[in-house]
């Protein structure tokens, strides 16, 4: 009877020290944590494969960000685990797909690599620092609306975002009252951004 009563108690400690170190992340934070996660994989191919990136055009990362969307959603609904089966792995990639996109939509794509790591960094790192701002600006907005959200709504508007951003591709970028493609890609960033906080520090599903 003490040996339960103890570890009902070691459960308890442990549930609160998780409340209390969720409580002294603010949002800002927990954006800048997964970021150092997803910035610090992006470091290491481009050590390994230098920024070959360079050559793809934007048709071709919208079609790569779309592949790992899917995978996402259907390992959601094929109800496997979240990070084993690979879930988190491919929301880092749809924050680093989205980051390279608005590189090259600022710079243009070329089919010589014309960057070095120190740069290709730098660029990461000021479209990283754009979508804090712009996540901040929106969350003010929406009393963080975000974190009453599944993960796999952010999957669904992912999606919805890739749709949309293939449809004005098609139509050579001449949209009527649409944001652009740049926008979109900010706004999928943002969704896989949530998605980590919620699988990675608030280890939710």
């Amino acid at each position: 009877m003490v040996i339960f009563a103890w570890l009902i108690f070691k459960l308890i400690v442990l549930l609160l020290a998780k409340a209390i170190t969720m409580m002294a992340l603010s949002t800002e934070q927990e954006f800048v944590q997964v970021m150092e996660t997803c910035r610090s994989l992006f470091a290491h191919k481009l050590h390994d494969y230098g920024a070959a990136w360079r050559l793809l055009r934007i048709p071709s990362l919208t079609d790569q960000l779309l592949i790992k969307a899917r995978r996402i959603r259907s390992l959601e609904e094929k109800g496997s685990a979240l990070v084993d089966e690979g879930i988190v792995p491919e929301f880092i990639g749809l924050v680093n797909y989205s980051i390279i996109g608005l590189i090259q939509i600022e710079l243009g794509h070329t089919i010589d690599e014309d960057l070095t790591v120190e740069k290709a960094l730098a660029l990461y790192d000021d479209k990283a620092a754009e979508s804090l701002a712009l996540m901040l600006r929106k969350n003010h907005d929406y009393d963080e609306a975000w974190r009453a959200m599944r993960v796999s709504s952010y999957t669904d508007l992912i999606l919805m975002k890739l749709f949309r951003v293939k449809q004005i591709e098609d139509l050579k970028g001449e949209t009527l009252v649409s944001e652009g493609i740049g926008a979109n890609y900010m706004d999928i960033m943002n969704y896989a951004v949530f998605g980590l906080i919620k699988l990675t520090i608030e280890e939710e599903g």
